[in-house]
């Protein structure tokens, strides 16, 4: 009997309660979604993963032992794992949509206003304002901007801002596509623009030697983020570091982000997660998402007023960072007014600059918060 009560006592069954069984259906959901709907796989099947294993009763997430506490602190809660997956993301990144048409900056600029209209409503509703930063973040569509902000300014935010963020983007052909239809005409959808002229291979080397420099002086703390991207793309451009590229667009990116997906998974115990703020914080980041969306439209509108070449307006719905989704949604609706409509690369340039906009308005957050 000593024996068996000894086994008994060794084991966790007493230590579980409610909320831990809530949190396993909650992973099981995302499990479900990744595996079955396809919805970001390579990051919500680790986070379902990681929020599975910090709600069971062990000491995995134990500070100074813990496997999962190691992985977090020495990758998220150090800001690590987010710039190397900007490295890897920008030698995936052709910036030649930007290049051949400049204005598109603009577009990936100004879709950053659905984060600063988020940012003040999160405060409206009693979130302070680093958490409320993070929380307007969310409306940037860009998951590893959203875990440095949070690692930042506000940690225990993370994984819910997270899991957000990267539900967002896997729904960006669910939101934006009815936000985009009330705010074009069919004629707007059908404009077409004249195609992009060809970018030397100068002018890619020079533009992220060009970009990091301007962005780091005037926003210092965008450098992590900024530094990294423009690296991963200079290799990918330079083309002499050809094994350097595949590899951070490969084997790197493929590690760093198992290790991102747990560790954000692991900042989600039932003791946070399980909490009204949850609610709000999902509640904020679909306003932030078809906020961005509404305001790049609505600058695209601008900006015709004023050109006499006119640019097909839903182009600045492509101004999120989700690459390259955005882009596709945008060429998508785009073709259901014009099948003969081709957006796709010229919507590559606002959601190629909805990154860099994205990581400026971080590394704004940062200079004046931390």
């Amino acid at each position: 009997m000593d024996f068996l009560l000894s086994m008994w006592q060794s084991m966790s069954f007493d230590n579980l309660y409610w909320g831990h069984i809530v949190m396993w259906l909650i992973a099981f959901l995302f499990m479900y979604l990744a595996i079955a709907k396809g919805y970001e796989p390579l990051l919500l099947l680790p986070i379902a993963f990681g929020m599975l294993l910090t709600n069971l009763p062990s000491d995995i997430m134990q500070p100074g032992q813990g496997l999962l506490w190691r992985f977090y602190h020495y990758g998220e809660e150090w800001a690590v794992i987010p710039p190397l997956i900007f490295l890897g993301i920008g030698a995936m990144t052709d910036f030649g949509p930007v290049i051949a048409n400049p204005k598109t900056l603009i577009l990936g600029a100004g879709a950053q206003g659905g984060v600063y209209v988020t940012f003040f409503g999160a405060l409206l509703l009693d979130f302070n304002i680093r958490q409320a930063a993070v929380i307007g973040i969310i409306g940037g569509a860009d998951g590893p901007t959203t875990i440095f902000l949070a690692s930042k300014l506000a940690p225990e935010m993370m994984g819910i801002c997270a899991v957000a963020a990267y539900s967002y983007m896997a729904l960006v052909p669910v939101i934006q596509p009815p936000v985009m239809r009330l705010l074009t005409t069919e004629s707007q959808r059908k404009i077409r623009m004249k195609s992009l002229r060809k970018v030397s291979k100068l002018e890619k080397i020079f533009f992220p030697i060009i970009t990091v420099i301007i962005i780091t002086l005037v926003v210092p703390d965008a450098a992590a983020l900024m530094g990294m991207f423009c690296l991963g793309n200079l290799m990918r451009e330079s083309g002499v570091v050809e094994r350097l590229s595949q590899t951070a667009q490969n084997e790197l990116m493929n590690i760093v982000t198992i290790f991102l997906g747990i560790s954000v998974g692991a900042t989600m115990p039932a003791e946070l997660f399980l909490t009204p703020a949850v609610i709000g914080v999902f509640i904020l980041g679909t306003v932030a998402f078809a906020g961005a969306t509404a305001c790049g439209l609505g600058l695209a509108h601008l900006m015709n007023l004023f050109l006499k070449e006119k640019i097909n307006p839903l182009i600045g719905a492509a101004g999120v960072s989700a690459v390259p989704m955005a882009a596709r949604v945008c060429h998508k609706v785009g073709q259901e007014a014009d099948k003969r409509n081709y957006l796709l690369m010229h919507a590559m340039g606002p959601n190629v600059a909805g990154v860099i906009g994205t990581a400026v308005a971080a590394g704004m957050f940062i200079s004046v918060l931390k």
